[in-house]
């Protein structure tokens, strides 16, 4: 039985002190809302999303949280974001405007719109802060729910440190696994089914995860009768319910408006997920939502008169001055005093932001134009250079955009004159400076980035024969990281008991336990989720998705949250989740697939390795473990028995990203593709070199990063033809690599003939093995096509074939 804390020292006037000071925080948070909004109907700032009405439970939850813990949140965290200390007025504002210096917006330097919240976790070299000596909040995201998986993962990091021994530097990330992750969420997006996985994973798992819905009872204007059955989420999720022999959640309910209360039920819910890592869920119902949802519109639309009225009397603001009235914590003329004192000081941290908006792009706006004025007194185009500077030199509130605007259009009026030089420098300096404040760190731009990692060749005995299993170099590459990186864990459907569906995780967890080597439910969104988390905590977690198709359920998370971490903390977190998956080239519409294009195209931010074989893909996972990005590795379903050499050095051979190999050299044409389809290409080669067509072959290995050597131009500078084979649809992956080579690489000058490509069919393959050669391409199809391709060349050498 765990007894609630109790501060019995506690006198009246601390708790006075403590109460006015809650009190402040919360008027405070709720001027920022309503000045927020008019600032968005002058025009000053794009949009806004607010958290008036769920001032007082956040105060409450603010109060339970500790130096260590995670926020997983929503965008209508503010007052606990400013009552744990981590923003300001000035930096509420800030966000609102969109400001692109981390200094002044913190969040997100303006990459995402206000509301939503993160906290530093990083140095400036990229290496980690101590995460115990903080309060920390994982970026939000704007998908409903989707801030739920990586809420599991947070939670499960504090049971991985409590209960793993030998995890380096844990101390810097973990109290004896004692931090809890709290998640918040509207009550509308528990329709989500992502909050149902989550839900259901936590209570599996047993992990300390403190769960609030803030319930309105609105979603936007849908009400919860149409959201939810019986109109209560906690009502329905009864079944969680944890008994004395079972896992599953505390549930607690407590009304939004009942301050004393509020705090009571966080204080027991941080008791029990701290101390036992049991998940609590929190359903705070009778809330408010002033202004509705957003700045978009008046929920006056849509709630009846009688909602308004009850709305405006159990607003937990006034609720909560009612309370300190009758306990007499304050008198009304001290509450109005307060109350006079957030108008002013909130006034004045959204002037201080704004002007640190725009002073500096009025400089800007300055420089431009005495630079155009000069230009404009020796131009023939002097009268339309006025107008120019006359139409910027009006906008009181100039944007980056415009200023750029004006100065590029003057330049195609001075395209034959001396200031043109002058005027070209200008523009190419301010573009290159302002792109980067809106386009860095989509990638690392530390030294522990994947390029900083060199290449290290398997090393073989002297008599070694491709007699091994590639699934058995897998399993004991996989060995030799978990004891050499104790912070290692891997997960997913069937990677436990059974060693994984292809025993490439064989006696793993026998060895090292099921925490680290684990077993999961058929759920990959929160296994991502659960992935994210830990690497948000310094842990190296691998989640693996059973099957490449089975990505699609998870890809939301991977594009949304994983793929833009970097991006939108404008570098200040990171989580280096490797996620394991394998595919391509099996029988039948499902497990057959191979959406390379839909997935890279969705998750730039995540590295896609695309490895040939065992010991290839082996190399890649010692090659991302000493590294700080991100990356899905696309393991060869059908390499697993294939034969292989047995390297030596297992753990510490290492395959370059973002580098080609070169499988044959040739002089007729360069043949570029990857994953399984390579045997196929190599086989094909050996046929056409037999009538004396000479291919060079080249394996990508990995398709973001692309070729970074750019060694396929080189190629076809020798060739000069180009065929891309892949398996994926047509137009798919192989358009993408068509626009590396051909426009990024510049390989059109180099090119004698149309470059190709040889693709799946667009349909998906039928089952058997006559699906599949119907379906994608053969050997006999990518010998027909480069024998095509050479007739062309050369039509009486290689006559038509049909």
């Amino acid at each position: 039985m765990i007894k609630e804390k109790t501060n019995t020292t506690l006198t009246f006037e601390d708790f006075k002190i403590e109460v006015l000071n809650d009190y402040k925080i919360a008027i405070l948070s709720r001027e920022c809302s309503l000045l927020g909004r008019k600032e968005v109907l002058t025009g000053k700032a794009k949009f806004g999303i607010f958290g008036d009405g769920k001032e007082v439970p956040q105060l409450a939850m603010a109060k339970a949280f500790q130096n260590g813990d995670f926020r997983s949140g929503y965008y209508r965290d503010q007052t606990f974001m400013m009552a744990i200390g981590e923003l300001s007025i000035q930096q509420f504002f800030a966000g609102l405007y969109g400001h692109n210096d981390i200094e002044q917006e913190p969040m997100s330097a303006g990459r995402q719109m206000g509301g939503h919240f993160a906290t530093h976790s990083l140095n400036e070299d990229g290496s980690w802060k101590n995460l115990t000596k903080q309060k920390n909040s994982s970026a939000d995201i704007s998908p409903t729910a989707g801030q739920m998986p990586r809420l599991l993962g947070l939670a499960q990091a504090s049971k991985i440190y409590r209960q793993v021994s030998g995890i380096p530097n844990a101390a810097n990330f973990s109290n004896q696994g004692n931090e809890i992750a709290w998640g918040t969420i509207g009550n509308a997006s528990t329709s989500e089914g992502l909050f149902f996985e989550t839900i259901n994973a936590a209570g599996v798992l047993q992990v300390p995860m403190v769960m609030s819905i803030w319930d309105d009872e609105y979603g936007i204007s849908v009400h919860a009768r149409h959201q939810t059955t019986k109109e209560n989420i906690s009502e329905i999720l009864k079944g969680y319910q944890k008994d004395k022999n079972t896992n599953g959640f505390e549930i607690l309910r407590v009304k939004g408006w009942d301050y004393a209360d509020l705090i009571a039920t966080y204080e027991k819910a941080a008791t029990i997920a701290r101390e036992n890592h049991t998940p609590v869920l929190i359903h705070v119902n009778e809330l408010t939502q002033p202004q509705g949802h957003s700045s978009s519109g008046s929920h006056e639309r849509y709630k009846n008169t009688d909602r308004l009225a009850w709305e405006k009397d159990y607003d937990c603001i006034r609720q909560m001055r009612l309370w300190m009235i009758a306990i007499n914590i304050a008198s009304p003329e001290e509450i109005e005093a307060i109350d006079t004192q957030a108008k002013k000081d909130v006034l004045e941290g959204k002037k201080a932001a704004w002007n640190a908006f725009l002073e500096p792009i009025i400089e800007e706006q300055k420089e431009i134009v005495a630079l155009l004025q000069k230009i404009a007194e020796s131009s023939k185009n002097k009268e339309a250079i006025l107008k120019h500077i006359v139409d910027l030199s009006s906008i009181k509130s100039p944007l980056k955009k415009e200023i750029l605007v004006t100065a590029r259009k003057v330049l195609r009026l001075i395209l034959n004159e001396n200031s043109k030089t002058e005027l070209s420098l200008w523009i190419k300096t301010y573009t290159a400076k302002t792109q980067k404040n809106f386009s860095s760190n989509l990638f690392s731009e530390t030294d522990l980035n994947v390029f900083s990692v060199k290449k290290v060749l398997p090393i073989y005995a002297e008599d070694a024969k491709e007699d091994t299993d590639g699934r058995m170099i897998l399993r004991d590459n996989f060995d030799a990281i978990f004891t050499k990186y104790p912070e290692t864990l891997i997960f997913g459907e069937d990677a436990g008991a059974i060693g994984d569906v292809n025993q490439g995780l064989e006696g793993m967890q026998e060895k090292y336990g099921e925490l680290r080597v684990a077993d999961v439910g058929i759920r990959e969104a929160t296994i991502l989720g659960q992935g994210i988390g830990m690497a948000l905590r310094g842990l190296r977690p691998i989640a693996e998705i059973q099957y490449l198709d089975y990505l699609l359920y998870a890809i939301q998370i991977m594009s949304d949250d994983l793929a833009t971490l970097r991006y939108r903390t404008v570098g200040k977190q990171k989580a280096p989740l490797i996620i394991r998956t394998r595919g391509h080239r099996l029988e039948g519409i499902w497990h057959s697939g191979s959406p390379m294009g839909m997935i890279i195209n969705a998750i730039r931010g995540i590295h896609v390795l695309v490895p040939r074989n065992m010991t290839q893909a082996a190399g890649f996972y010692n090659s991302l473990l000493e590294c700080d990005e991100p990356a899905l590795v696309i393991e060869c379903l059908n390499g697993y028995r294939l034969k292989e050499k047995m390297p030596l050095n297992y753990g510490e051979f290492k395959t370059p990203i973002g580098v080609v190999e070169t499988l044959k050299q040739g002089t007729d044409i360069t043949l570029v593709s990857y994953g399984s389809t390579l045997r196929l290409v190599q086989q094909a080669a050996k046929e056409l070199l037999e009538i004396g067509i000479d291919c060079e072959i080249i394996d990508l290995q990995s398709l973001l990063p692309f070729d970074i050597n750019q060694d396929v131009v080189k190629s076809i500078a020798k060739t000069n033809r180009l065929l891309v084979i892949d398996e994926d649809v047509p137009g798919g992956a192989s358009a993408y690599v068509l626009q590396q080579i051909i426009e990024h690489q510049d390989g059109y000058n180099y090119l004698d003939s149309k470059p190709q490509t040889l693709t799946a069919k667009a349909h998906r393959p039928a089952y058997g093995t006559d699906g599949d050669y119907f379906s994608k391409p053969s050997i006999e199809d990518i010998f027909e096509k480069v024998y095509g391709m050479m007739n062309e060349v050369n039509p009486s050498k290689y006559p038509n074939l049909y």
